[in-house]
């Protein structure tokens, strides 16, 4: 048993959300653990109960050494070989356990009631509705949709690592009960008569942004039946060991694969005509050449790149975010009336360039323009530069001698965001990034893709801008969060000259365009 080789980084999510953080006792708390997970032919039999068991998988092996993989009848053992090789592809030296004796928290599909002595968590989910239940099972639907149940396995997740880590979290109830609707964000018995079952054209749609977000997305769109039409996926970096920590369809292997290839290769199974595109945002648009972009998903860090998005002028944005108190999505369109893209992320004051960040986060502010020729110009950091580093970090040069030479946005992603200096320092040198739990990403990624493909099929979509979720809190009843279109007149959406473009570029019709109408 032996916790993964990329726990620092997981670490250092955890660290932005505990209280009292010491990295030697949350990987003494995590070996403690026992998290079992009991399921039944119900659950293993369905698309809708095979979705969640997957992703359940995905999520509890990123953090805990210990699983307990407790398949209930005869019919469900045929499932667990696959799932205990799922986990094992995420961290080689997981320890799987046929038994729950030893079980200190469990999550439950189907609809048998394990005889377990541990707080158990139900999951499951009913087309669109995600469901969870403390007391009794819930069972999986018939459909073929995925979304209600993925978002049951996050929920189910964020309330195993609520359980383990209560005392150090405010405010960090448990969730009762959960009935949510991914269709309506409401409950799923107020009225929702969303279809299950439909073919869905996704025309010309792009994601941009295959990180975590865009993961969940992925995990989502492999498993929507009926999907057909083109999807371009665009991002132009490689998986890195660190990125295993919240990446749900990264592995071991997948380790230096191009993020773009991975996507292609996650929605091989589809009908989807996938074009990859191994590049940032910008050059794409440059080389694509005629502007035009009907539909796109925004699964980006940085508020730069989401208004680099909205420069180009989609027809429809969907964005998905982590952030440090929630996750959620928002939809835009442009001349509507409505707050678009930009609206959300608008600069407020006068903000701090990347290099006076990095320098910032690497001990050594006053070292701001040695930091920004070292990025422009992509030359490898020398032997000095990280010997004062590691002076500035208070930590061992050996560690980071290894990264000499390296070029510095490398050198800082390793060093930095991978938790090198995190584990060094016994966490005491936090990440001001904000890295998210695995469970909150993928969240939000299903999330964008279910609001990619209600556009799609022409559903009616939500007035309201932003839907948001906290996953460190019991589900709140009120999701909707609207937001008001700029009135500073400093937004694009407020410039002629843009206004004028997009009404070129869509025609005239532009309120029915934006309302998920082909």
């Amino acid at each position: 048993m032996a916790l993964a080789n990329f726990i620092d980084r997981a670490a250092t999510a955890a660290s932005q959300v505990l209280a009292d953080f010491h990295l030697c006792d949350f990987k003494a708390a995590l070996e403690k653990q026992v998290v079992a997970m009991a399921f039944d032919s119900q659950a293993a039999s369905c698309a809708e109960g095979q979705a969640t068991l997957d992703l359940t998988v995905r999520l509890l092996a990123r953090l805990y050494p210990v699983l307990a993989i407790l398949p209930l009848d005869m019919a469900a053992s045929s499932q667990a070989q696959a799932l205990e090789r799922l986990a094992k592809s995420i961290n080689p030296k997981i320890s799987i356990r046929r038994s729950g004796k030893y079980a200190t928290v469990c999550v439950a599909a189907g609809a048998v009631h394990p005889s377990l002595r541990c707080p158990t968590f139900f999951m499951g989910s009913q087309g669109w509705a995600a469901k969870l239940s403390r007391t009794d099972p819930v069972g999986s639907g018939s459909s073929l949709l995925p979304y209600g149940a993925g978002a049951a396995s996050c929920f189910a997740a964020a309330n195993v690592f609520r359980t383990i880590f209560a005392s150090q979290l405010t405010g960090a109830e448990l969730d009762e009960n959960i009935d949510l609707s991914l269709c309506t964000y409401n409950k799923s018995n107020a009225g929702d008569s969303s279809p299950l079952n439909f073919p869905v054209d996704l025309g010309e749609t792009h994601l941009v942004g295959l990180g975590a977000i865009g993961h969940g997305s992925l995990w989502a769109l492999a498993r929507q039946s009926g999907l057909s039409g083109r999807l371009h996926v665009v991002d132009h970096e490689a998986i890195e060991l660190s990125n295993l920590q919240r990446y749900v369809l990264a592995g071991q292997a997948e380790v230096g694969l191009s993020k773009a290839a991975l996507a292609t290769n996650a929605l091989r199974s589809t009908a989807l005509e996938v074009e990859a595109h191994p590049m940032k945002w910008a050059e794409y648009v440059a080389r694509r050449g005629d502007w035009v972009f009907d539909r796109v998903g925004v699964a980006l860090d940085t508020a730069a790149d989401r208004l680099a998005v909205q420069g180009a002028l989609p027809r429809w944005i969907a964005n998905a975010w982590t952030q440090e108190q929630d996750l959620g999505i928002s939809r835009h369109g442009f001349d509507d009336g409505q707050a678009c893209l930009c609206c959300m992320y608008m600069p407020t004051g006068k903000s701090k360039d990347e290099h006076q960040l990095v320098a910032e986060e690497l001990g050594m502010p006053e070292a701001h323009e040695e930091v920004k020729t070292l990025l422009q110009t992509n030359t490898g950091v020398p032997n000095e530069f990280v010997a004062r580093v590691a002076t500035a970090m208070a930590v061992p040069f050996e560690p980071l001698a290894a990264f000499v030479g390296q070029p510095l946005r490398s050198f800082y992603q390793e060093v930095i965001c991978g938790g090198l200096v995190f584990q060094l320092s016994d966490g005491s040198r936090l990440v001001r990034t904000v890295v998210p739990m695995a469970f909150q990403s993928a969240l939000a990624g299903i999330m964008l893709a279910a609001d990619l493909v209600k556009h799609s099929a022409g559903f009616p979509m939500s007035p309201i801008t932003s839907t948001r979720v906290n996953l460190l809190r019991p589900l709140g009843s009120h999701l909707h969060d609207p937001k008001a279109k700029d009135t500073s007149g400093r937004c694009i959406c407020s410039d002629e000259d843009f206004i004028a473009a997009y009404r070129l570029k869509y025609g005239c019709a532009v309120g029915q365009l934006n309302n998920g109408s082909a």
